[in-house]
C-alpha cells in the first residue's frame, strides 16, 4: 500500500550503559522534562501564603449562584484551591471550575519561563 513513496522512518537503539555511580540517560532526560506552564493552578501555587478573594460561580446551585472568598491560599492543586479565612479561621476546599477569577491583594508572583517575575 506505501509502494515506493514513503519509507518508513528507522531510529537507532539505544545500548547506552552507564558506569556504576554516574546519572543514568532516564535521570538526564527527567531533568529536561519541561514543567507545566502557566495554568491557574501553577500561578496559585506560586503564590501560595498571600491574601486574596476568589470568585466563584455555582450554576446549579440557587443559594449559592455567586460566592466570593476572602483568605489566605494554602494549597493549590490541578483541581482545586484551599483557602484559609483568616478573620474565622474557616479552610474553603473550591473545585477549580467553580472559579470565575481570583483578586490579589499585593503582586502577583507569575513566572511564565520559571524564573520568578512580579506583576
Amino acid at each position: 500500500m506505501n509502494g515506493q513513496f514513503y519509507q518508513n522512518p528507522t531510529f537507532p537503539s539505544n545500548n547506552y550503559t552507564t558506569p556504576p555511580g554516574n546519572i543514568s540517560i532516564n535521570e538526564v532526560n527527567a531533568q529536561n522534562v519541561p514543567r507545566e506552564q502557566s495554568y491557574i493552578e501553577n500561578i496559585l501555587r506560586l503564590n501560595k501564603g498571600q491574601k486574596v478573594k476568589a470568585y466563584v460561580s455555582y450554576p446549579d446551585s440557587s443559594a449559592w449562584q455567586n460566592k466570593v472568598y476572602e483568605g489566605i491560599i494554602e494549597e493549590a492543586g490541578k483541581d482545586h484551591l484551599i483557602i484559609r479565612d483568616t478573620m474565622n479561621n474557616i479552610w474553603y476546599l473550591i473545585r477549580i471550575i467553580y472559579l470565575n477569577y481570583v483578586e490579589f491583594f499585593d503582586p502577583i508572583v507569575y513566572s511564565h519561563t520559571y524564573s520568578e517575575k512580579t506583576y
